[in-house]
């Protein structure tokens, strides 16, 4: 089976939990062998792994007509696709487009994150989806969150190929329900244009079948998982100090993830002892305001803000931690407690998350609890029964969830779509 698949980011370039779930999905589907997976993204920067897919950079896909030797292209994409397929999708170039600003090879520019333009990048990327999808073969469209939607779309029209949308997030999971109406309507209509839906929880499959007015019968929740951990990560001595504990949390620094409550339940704890310290690590639009709320509560000797963790460093965060925590307001799935869990961190989830539908081995309070938080935080420092208990059952409780299955799943899904679609 043949997989065309519109992503964002792919390890080790990321930006958020994205390209952490589009790594260990595709990995657990090529894992079937019979699994031929094409990765579309904006800008890939050629470390990135294909050893189980092939990677196309649609910041090198031509849509207007250039006469370039092969020799320059090859210095120009060879360290990430065959110099061959840039000539073979500039015979795909299907309108004129010299009026769009292109580069040498008559390509767009991506950034490859998310600039102040990115809807401009989101149709610029949907306009050399339809290049891709006339160039290549394949059975069935996989898009990736509403970033890529529109390309979905695109490739539908063009080849005939049924679309699985894949939402990882909507938009009242981001703006705790302050919905951008432009985004919503990419979401929307994407969606109404998906032959399947697949989400990453039932929390958000209930979303978009009451929020977004999708038939039940096409939405399925397909759970998220984690990759085992590497050696070298596995051989991390974590870094501990033997009169103190840390509490940590990790990730984006947006209202969405629910920093306040972090902070608010640090300050009850810190009330009952001293022997305690608060990690937040990440960045985001309300670091500023998360740092002024630390000082205005007296803690800040407390508090530490090491910034925006990425690869390894994610993992030196974890171990050294005592205890992991996400008091996210809404969040559709959340892989972090889950590799908190694998590296022996007991975890304290708020019951507003996708991951609570799978996980027992964790501690769940509601996001605005924080009298409950506090409590939580302060029985795993000081319970060394509950904290042995927590740290041995939460990393069985993990290492079974695979992505292996998810694949296993999406597998069945692909299928059932293409037989309904036929």
């Amino acid at each position: 089976m043949k997989v065309l698949m519109f992503g964002w980011e792919f390890p080790p370039h990321i930006l958020g939990g994205l390209g952490t779930a589009s790594y260990g999905l595709t990995k657990g589907l090529a894992k079937q062998n019979d699994m031929e997976i094409t990765f579309c993204i904006p800008k890939p920067w050629g470390d990135e792994d294909q050893s189980f897919l092939r990677i196309i950079g649609m910041n090198s896909v031509p849509i207007v007509w250039r006469d370039v030797q092969w020799d320059y292209v090859k210095g120009r994409v060879g360290s990430y696709m065959d110099p061959q397929l840039y000539y073979d999708l500039r015979d795909h170039i299907y309108a004129d487009f010299s009026y769009m600003n292109t580069n040498d090879l008559g390509c767009l520019e991506f950034s490859g994150r998310y600039p102040d333009n990115l809807h401009e990048e989101i149709n610029n990327y949907s306009i050399v989806a339809g290049v891709v999808a006339r160039q290549q073969q394949f059975d069935i469209i996989h898009a990736h969150d509403w970033l890529t939607y529109p390309a979905g779309i695109h490739a539908k029209q063009v080849s005939g190929k049924p679309l699985v949308l894949h939402v990882h997030a909507t938009d009242f999971d981001r703006s705790r329900g302050n919905v951008n109406p432009t985004v919503y309507a990419i979401e929307k209509n994407g969606m109404d244009h998906a032959d399947h839906i697949m989400c990453v929880s039932e929390l958000t499959r209930q979303t978009v079948i009451n929020k977004y007015f999708q038939d039940p019968r096409k939405v399925s929740t397909v759970h998220n998982a984690v990759a085992p951990l590497a050696e070298d990560i596995q051989a991390i001595v974590p870094r501990k100090f033997p009169n103190e504990k840390l509490v940590t949390f990790l990730g984006r620094i947006t209202m969405q993830k629910g920093p306040e409550y972090f902070v608010e339940a640090a300050n009850m704890v810190l009330q009952r002892t001293h022997n305690i310290r608060f990690v937040m690590a990440g960045s985001g639009d309300m670091m500023n305001a998360m740092i002024t709320l630390v000082a205005e509560r007296g803690i800040a000797d407390r508090f530490h803000f090491p910034g925006f963790q990425k690869g390894r460093q994610v993992y030196e965060c974890l171990k050294a931690s005592d205890v992991y925590i996400m008091p996210s307001v809404s969040e559709p799935f959340g892989i972090s407690p889950l590799e908190a869990m694998q590296c022996g961190v007991p975890s304290i989830i708020s019951k507003q998350s996708g991951c609570a539908e799978i996980l027992d081995k964790c501690i769940k309070v509601d996001y605005w609890d924080i009298h409950a938080m506090a409590d939580a935080i302060y029985s795993l420092c000081t319970n060394q029964s509950l904290y042995e208990y927590l740290k041995e059952e939460g990393k069985k409780e993990v290492d079974s969830i695979t992505w292996e299955k998810v694949g296993v799943k999406i597998r069945g899904i692909y299928e059932q779509v293409i037989r309904n679609s036929r």
